[in-house]
């Protein structure tokens, strides 16, 4: 399976938590209810997997925390606010560069519409 066909599954279930909960709810519950779902799918999921990096000889064992990670290929950064500040959309491309991951999803529960809280981020990825 592609990074892209693990997208849409993922983006398949987002769809179907945001219709069942709606927006409002804790980062925390978007996080463990959407990881059940993807799990459900047959798909392995890691919640808050920690992240090494290296600088220089030193090495962060726990640099940073994803907040899901796909058949260890996807990773998915979950928020639920108002608006996604471009910010969010920077760290998740720092975490898909140092990492060494090619595609990342950023869900924003908090949307109206959960597919204006969608971005898809790209890290070199072939179409």
């Amino acid at each position: 399976m592609t990074e892209n066909d693990l997208a849409k599954l993922v983006v398949d279930c987002a769809f179907k938590v945001h219709t069942t909960l709606g927006p409002g709810l804790l980062e925390s519950v978007y996080e463990t209810v959407l990881a059940h779902e993807v799990q459900r799918r047959g798909l392995r999921v890691q919640r808050q997997a920690p992240i090494t990096i290296t600088y220089d000889d030193l090495q962060l064992d726990e640099a940073f925390r994803a907040d899901l990670i796909i058949e260890d290929r996807l990773i998915v950064e979950i928020k639920s606010t108002e608006s996604t500040p471009p910010v969010h959309k920077k760290q998740l491309l720092t975490y898909l560069r140092l990492s060494g991951r090619k595609l990342g999803l950023l869900i924003n529960f908090g949307a109206p519409r959960i597919k204006d809280g969608i971005t898809r981020i790209v890290n070199g990825l072939d179409a």
